[in-house]
């Protein structure tokens, strides 16, 4: 256990050393992303927090301002807590309702402490939220946040087990959500970081149908050769998993043919996420000179 996640650890941290010495403006490590590890124990599959190691090697060689983003189901609770206190490290997590899930933390009001407050983002979304809804949440929140706090990197965990076929969790999300949440993180990290994005895996428990697919469309968008939604699943690839799961059945293409398309916050209609959305806005944006209530801000 030691050596595997030692070596996760390591490779999170290489991806952080080729940013950082500029050999590379993005990196990805798929094995990466134990975001419950703590300080101190280990937690949810994770021995060691390389998302909270990596983070604090870059800001003890150079970096004065990183911004961390978890979209995987499960709140990112151990890189919270890694940097509760500093208001070095803007960490903003969407995941499924604390009520309804492991960790049972990630509620809108913990928001980080002394001067880091407004620091630690949490948006608990409720069960069955589907794509659209999901974006919606996300836009609501995150760039206007990125835009105040003026990252210098942006690095991101990216588990996949929101999906609506994930066995261990109740967020309906799809591979064309997850490769749509992908473009949108390489837009954000253009856009507010200078290029610089570090990307990560996590979670992700269905292992045929779901985690190959969303993975490969993470790898494909950091290097900036996005893959058609319709593309057929690779023969070889299509032979060597009917041999091992002889039962299962595979999807066909890069896709699971649905709609992304979403209504931005602030349109004058309700959505389920839209409680979710006010709470978090409501504590966090006026700690950092926003208007909660204007969809503009």
């Amino acid at each position: 256990m030691h050596d595997a996640s030692a070596l996760v650890v390591g490779s999170t941290l290489l991806a952080a050393r080729k940013v950082a010495e500029g050999e590379a403006k993005r990196a990805v490590n798929i094995a990466g992303g134990l975001h419950h590890a703590m300080r101190d124990q280990a937690a949810g599959f994770c021995v060691y927090n390389d998302c909270a190691v990596a983070i604090s090697w870059l800001l003890d060689h150079g970096f004065e301002r990183i911004a961390y983003l978890d979209t995987d189901v499960h709140h990112g609770d151990g890189v919270q807590a890694a940097f509760y206190d500093d208001p070095r490290v803007l960490t903003i997590s969407l995941h499924q309702h604390p009520f309804t899930l492991w960790p049972g933390t990630g509620y809108s009001a913990e928001t980080g402490r002394g001067k880091a407050d407004g620091t630690s983002v949490n948006v608990p979304l409720p069960p069955r939220t589907k794509d659209p809804g999901w974006l919606r949440a996300f836009n609501a929140v995150v760039p206007s946040l990125l835009a105040d706090f003026e990252p210098q990197l942006l690095f991101t965990q990216c588990g996949v087990d929101s999906h609506e076929e994930d066995p261990l969790a109740d967020l309906s999300l799809s591979v064309d959500g997850h490769r749509t949440i992908y473009a949108t993180l390489r837009d954000l990290a253009e856009t507010y970081a200078g290029g610089k994005w570090i990307a990560v895996g996590g979670g992700g428990y269905q292992l045929i149908r779901v985690v190959p697919r969303s993975w490969t469309h993470l790898i494909a968008t950091v290097l900036d050769r996005d893959v058609d939604p319709a593309t057929p699943l690779p023969p070889g690839w299509v032979e060597t998993v009917t041999k091992a799961a002889p039962h299962a059945e595979l999807p066909r293409t890069m896709s699971d043919d649905r709609d992304t398309e979403f209504k931005p916050w602030g349109d004058g209609e309700d959505d389920p996420v839209d409680i979710a959305v006010r709470d978090t806005r409501r504590a966090v944006l006026p700690l950092h000179g926003l208007d909660p209530d204007d969809p503009r801000d």
